[in-house]
């Protein structure tokens, strides 16, 4: 039997639009936006202009010599490392490409006042840096466990003039932050765009954020050919809703040769409660408007999420990583806390760069995935790695948790 077309809002069957009805003529008009407003040849120059005038597109793939090295020193695994650097991007990340977006379609279609969500608050600021550009009033959702924790970017989003509001609720973190933006948008939908900053969520969210990021993956791809002249081998990022990993991963979809490879939070050990590692250890569900995997108890309540990174402590996941876990086209790995912190410092010491804990993650498993594929294919892998953003905002937390000489002090106690 031929296999069933496709349905709208679906990766398999993952995604959906689980949202009370007050929700669906917002969701339906932002539908028909997509497909008209964003998918014109006028909206894509003006957001692509913007994209190369105001946020420095393309962004550099940098080859980490140093890096790969210290990873494998005597080069039997990996033979090159690229990094792919969503840091350089105004605001220090690659949530402005999508911010960006949303933000110039919310102004097109005549929405006076835009709302976030954040976690790490990277994509807060990059709302509030859009927001201040198309001079819209912005409201920032953040858990009051991440305003403490991310501090800096809570003073960014207020001198781009915006209003955070901390979220008291649940663990005061992401989870609880999306919540309350939903509650608002339910409110005031007809004035409001709700920018949601991963590829998750109610259709067409997954869809629009994964649209407005897969510029990372068209360009990785067009400069690693140039680079070296081949595919890599792989194709790296870390994963918590998914943005970053699912817009790197679009541009080499369909390439069967290059392994596409997530990488989630284990908290203090994916054996314990204290982990963030949804597509590891999660099942299927339903989570803030849509179908994916997430992290529940048996009786049906969703769990709550840790990692030392804010932007990965979420329990749930798009739901298009979702169909690439279960399809075998992505396959999904873990990093502890002080995997992460190990990582952060490796980086920094071998290649000079800072990088945010999120990313820091997949940084933690390069090796053992080089080592897999070389053993697999007889010779060193290559790799293109995303690298989503620096690490000046958990400054306060490496600097508590990192010693001078770069060893774990505390973190290193009492985790799995």
């Amino acid at each position: 039997m031929p296999s069933p077309a496709p349905r709208a809002g679906y990766y398999g069957p993952f995604g959906g639009r689980f949202v009370p009805e007050t929700l669906v003529p917002a969701l339906d008009e932002l539908t028909h936006a997509c497909e008209t407003i964003v998918r014109s040849d006028a909206f894509q120059r003006e957001w692509r202009g913007l994209l190369d005038s105001y946020v420095g597109r393309p962004t550099p793939l940098g080859e980490a010599k140093r890096l790969a090295r210290a990873l494998d020193p005597e080069g039997r695994s990996l033979d090159r490392l690229w990094l792919k650097r969503e840091d350089l991007c105004h605001t220090g990340s690659h949530k402005i490409n999508n911010a960006l977006g949303q933000v110039l379609l919310a102004k097109k279609m005549g929405k006076t006042r835009v709302i976030a969500e954040t976690g790490a608050g990277q994509h807060g600021v990059a709302t509030a840096t859009a927001c201040a550009l198309f001079d819209l009033p912005c409201e920032v959702y953040m858990g009051a466990e991440d305003v403490r924790r991310q501090a800096p970017n809570v003073g960014r989003m207020a001198l781009l003039g915006a209003r955070v509001v901390p979220v008291e609720s649940g663990s005061r973190t992401l989870k609880d932050a999306m919540n309350e933006a939903l509650r608002d948008w339910v409110t005031q939908v007809q004035t409001t765009h709700y920018c949601i900053g991963s590829a998750a969520g109610p259709y067409p969210y997954p869809e629009l954020v994964a649209s407005f990021q897969s510029v990372i993956g068209e360009e990785a791809r067009a400069q690693v050919l140039a680079a070296q002249g081949s595919l890599p081998d792989a194709a790296m990022a870390c994963v918590g809703g998914g943005s970053n990993a699912i817009g790197l991963f679009r541009g080499f979809m369909k390439d069967d040769g290059v392994a596409l490879v997530g990488v989630e939070a284990a908290g203090e050990g994916v054996n314990t409660e204290r982990h963030a590692a949804t597509l590891t250890m999660g099942r299927v569900g339903v989570l803030h408007g849509s179908k994916s995997y997430v992290l529940f108890d048996e009786g049906g309540q969703i769990m709550e999420a840790h990692s030392i990174s804010a932007g990965l402590d979420y329990p749930g996941v798009g739901p298009e990583h979702s169909f690439l876990k279960d399809s075998g086209r992505a396959r999904y790995l873990s990093a502890t806390d002080d995997e992460a912190l190990a990582a952060v410092s490796l980086v920094a010491r071998t290649e000079g760069i800072l990088v945010a804990l999120e990313t820091a993650h997949a940084f933690a498993r390069i090796g053992d995935v080089a080592r897999q594929i070389a053993a697999a294919q007889g010779r060193p892998a290559s790799i293109v790695f995303g690298l989503s953003g620096r690490g000046d905002k958990d400054l306060s937390t490496l600097l508590a948790r990192i010693l001078p000489d770069g060893s774990l002090g505390a973190a290193s106690r009492g985790a799995s």
